[in-house]
This record gives C-alpha cells, sequence and structure tokens, in this order.
C-alpha cells in the first residue's frame, strides 16, 4: 500500500515546497509503515476505490442470492432464468487530518531528525484515527450476544442487556462456539477457513484461563498470521487490540464516578442529586443508571437532572454512568466478522503527508520561523452484509478499571 504523492503537484498548495521527491518519500512511507499495526479493524474489510472523478460518496453493490433450482428441465425446453438481486449501500467520505507546528528546525537538504519523530508520531495517530472510524461504524451490528454471568460453581444467569453485564460475565470457549455457529448458520464466508474476531487485552485474559485455548504459537508455522494475531478456539482466529471497542461512561462529577438521588422521587422525570460536582449541562445527552435501568439525560443544573422519562427511585439512590455495564463498569465488544461483512475504501487513495518547510508560508511567516507536519485522508466505512458479523459484549477481570475508547 503506497501512499499518494499526486497532491504534492499542485503549486498553490504549497505544500512541498523545496523538499525533494525522495525526502517526500521517505517521510510518507515512515507516516505509512507507523500506521499499518493501528489499523486493525481495516485489515478485515472489502477495500473500495475512491470514487472516479472526486465524488463524495462511495458505493458497494450487494447481491442477492439464487434460489435452489429444484424443479427438473424438460428435454428440449429453455427454463426461465433467474433474476438477480442487487442493492446499494452508499456511504459519504469525510475528511480526517491533523499536523503539528516546528520551530526553525527543519533542514531541506537532509532527513530530519525532528521532523522524523514528529513524522512517527502522526503515523500512529493516522493509523488509530482511521482505524476508530471504522471500529465506530461496524460496531453498529445488529447480531448481538450477551455474556451470561457466571458463578463460582459454574452456573450460568443468562443477560439480555448491555446494562445488566457485569465483571462476572466473562468471555469463554462456549461463547466463542456460540459466535462460530452462528456466523456458519448464515453462511457467512470465511478468511481461508477461519473467522476472526477482534478482541481487546483484558478480554484476551481472561479467554486464555480457558482450557480449550489453542496458543497462536501452535500453528504459527504452518499459517501466515494476521496483524497482532494470538490464537485460535473453534475454528475463530483471534487478533487483539486495545483498539477492541470498549462501552463505558465517564466520571458523573468532577470529584466522584458516581451521584446519589437526593430527596426520594415518585413518578417524576427531574431527579436532585449530590455527591460530587457537576457543571450545568455537562451532564446533557449522556446516559445514567438509576435502580438498574437507564436513563437519558435531557439537561442537568448542579443539583438536579431532567431525564427522558419519569422515575421513581429512593432517596440516596446510587446514580452511575449508563454508557456501559452494571454499576458503569466497562463493557467489551467483541466483534467476530466473516469476509465481506463491511467494507472501507482504499487507504492507498487520498491519503498524504504533508510536510511544509520553513519559508513555504509567505506573509503568515513573515521571519520564516515555522515549519509543520501532518497529514490528511479521507475514509469511509459500512456494514455490507449484518449477517455476517456478531458481536459478543461481555465483562471481564479489568471491567472494573478500563476505560472508553
Amino acid at each position: 500500500m503506497e501512499l499518494n504523492y499526486q497532491m504534492f503537484a499542485d503549486a498553490n498548495t504549497q505544500t512541498t515546497g523545496g523538499l525533494s521527491a525522495e525526502m517526500k518519500t521517505y517521510y510518507g512511507m515512515e507516516l505509512l509503515e507507523n500506521a499499518k499495526p493501528q489499523l486493525v479493524h481495516n485489515q478485515f474489510a472489502a477495500t473500495k476505490p475512491l470514487p472516479v472523478g472526486g465524488g463524495k460518496t462511495v458505493e458497494w453493490r450487494k447481491f442477492g442470492a439464487f434460489d435452489k433450482a429444484l424443479t427438473p428441465l424438460t428435454e428440449g425446453v429453455t427454463p426461465d432464468g433467474s433474476g438477480i438481486s442487487v442493492s446499494y449501500i452508499t456511504k459519504e467520505l469525510a475528511q480526517y487530518g491533523d499536523y503539528t507546528t516546528v520551530s526553525d528546525m527543519l533542514d531541506l537538504t537532509a532527513i530530519d531528525d525532528v521532523v522524523l519523530e514528529i513524522t512517527d508520531r502522526h503515523g500512529n495517530n493516522m493509523g488509530l484515527t482511521l482505524d476508530t472510524v471504522t471500529r465506530n461504524e461496524i460496531q453498529q451490528g445488529n447480531q448481538v450476544i450477551y455474556a451470561p454471568v457466571l458463578g463460582e460453581g459454574g452456573q450460568q444467569t443468562a443477560v439480555t442487556s448491555r446494562v445488566a453485564l457485569t465483571p462476572a460475565c466473562k468471555m469463554t470457549s462456549e461463547l466463542v462456539a456460540k459466535a462460530a455457529t452462528q456466523l456458519k448458520k448464515m453462511n457467512a464466508p470465511t478468511f481461508d477457513g477461519k473467522y476472526v474476531c477482534i478482541i481487546h487485552p483484558s478480554v484476551a485474559f481472561d479467554l486464555r484461563q480457558d482450557e480449550a485455548w489453542i496458543a497462536a504459537h501452535q500453528y504459527a508455522a504452518a499459517t501466515e498470521l494476521f496483524s497482532g494475531e494470538i490464537g485460535e478456539l473453534h475454528g475463530v482466529r483471534f487478533v487483539e487490540t486495545t483498539e477492541a471497542k470498549i462501552f463505558c461512561g465517564a466520571d458523573l462529577a468532577k470529584n466522584s464516578r458516581n451521584l446519589a438521588v437526593n430527596g426520594a422521587v415518585t413518578n417524576s422525570a427531574t431527579v436532585g442529586f449530590d455527591g460530587g460536582t457537576v457543571d450545568s449541562g455537562s451532564l446533557a445527552g449522556r446516559y445514567v443508571l438509576i435502580g438498574g435501568k437507564r436513563y437519558k439525560v435531557l439537561s442537568n443544573t448542579g443539583s438536579a437532572m431532567t431525564l427522558a422519562e419519569a422515575i421513581t427511585a429512593a432517596d440516596n439512590a446510587v446514580i452511575y454512568p449508563g454508557e456501559g455495564g452494571a454499576e458503569g463498569c466497562a463493557v467489551y465488544g467483541c466483534l467476530f466478522v466473516g469476509k465481506g461483512a463491511y467494507g472501507v475504501v482504499d487507504l492507498s487513495e487520498g491519503t498524504e503527508v504533508i510536510v511544509k518547510p520553513r519559508g513555504s508560508s509567505g506573509t503568515a511567516d513573515p521571519l520564516d520561523q515555522r515549519s509543520s507536519v501532518g497529514w490528511k485522508g479521507i475514509h469511509a466505512a459500512a456494514i455490507l452484509y449484518d449477517e455476517y458479523m456478531v458481536r459478543v459484549e461481555c465483562g471481564s477481570s479489568y471491567s472494573g478499571e478500563d476505560k472508553a475508547n
């Protein structure tokens, strides 16, 4: 995968004045090499070129399956053929980028250590940014399995929503088998005979305790590993990344994670609270958990909040952040995918590294004191076949300390 340097040819952009072609290539490849390890979610996507002519929308075609042809043919008679069902999935392209200004440090005649270091950091930033855009899109799939609560004796208690998940709802080999079975039942294509799960290290820690776990080094010699791959179980290859989705709400107050109901509430949408310092409006649009149920906050002052619906709650009932699991704990979205489940635009197109040396900014920098290093990229992601992916939501041994990402 190579970066597109054609944009540098436009003199009006003033992106590389005085920078040699060799240096442009060097900095560009440094940026991309540092981005690649972060692009975990993108590596399993079906790629699509950017629209011809610079349009702002990318389109994927989705073909339906043919029905079984169970009617025997009649000799000499040509039967009616089957039509093909085609639907279209479109996504608006968006542009992302960042830059850093450097003072009096860029050497135009050689590879500059400071610029190189900044380029490395921006490569990492670009990878994380574009990977997160893809992750947030594909985490919206409709196929969800909630991990059951595991008792000390091995008994299981079913969970039916995210807010009921606890740290005891851990990933197990049985859940892996269920997710793989669901994909098989939907005839989801595989990656060389295996499905893939993108998993957080906190969840991988729990799964490694399962006796059925197969470590990656036991089969790595026979099969090329994906970037970040750690092992295989029940026909699913696991790829570990700290960027695997974590659902968890931020602290409700400046000096406290939780709040408390101040005065009993009976069938009212207005709830007084204490237990922490809260700025007016800081909770608007967020969710809270009260009595095990999740409510949306419409507005708030420093001592009361207005919810989207009326509730009944006792005095001093705990108010938890409502974006994660029970009592505000972290919940992990473990994505099991088959081939072709989602698509992204080709990252080799529309991605640039931009190095502006001192003296390239005209009157905006009259003393030639500043240079800058940055990146810019066009990206979009979309779920193509929702039935080809399953999200297993679970807790972990680290649910009490991990934060949202």
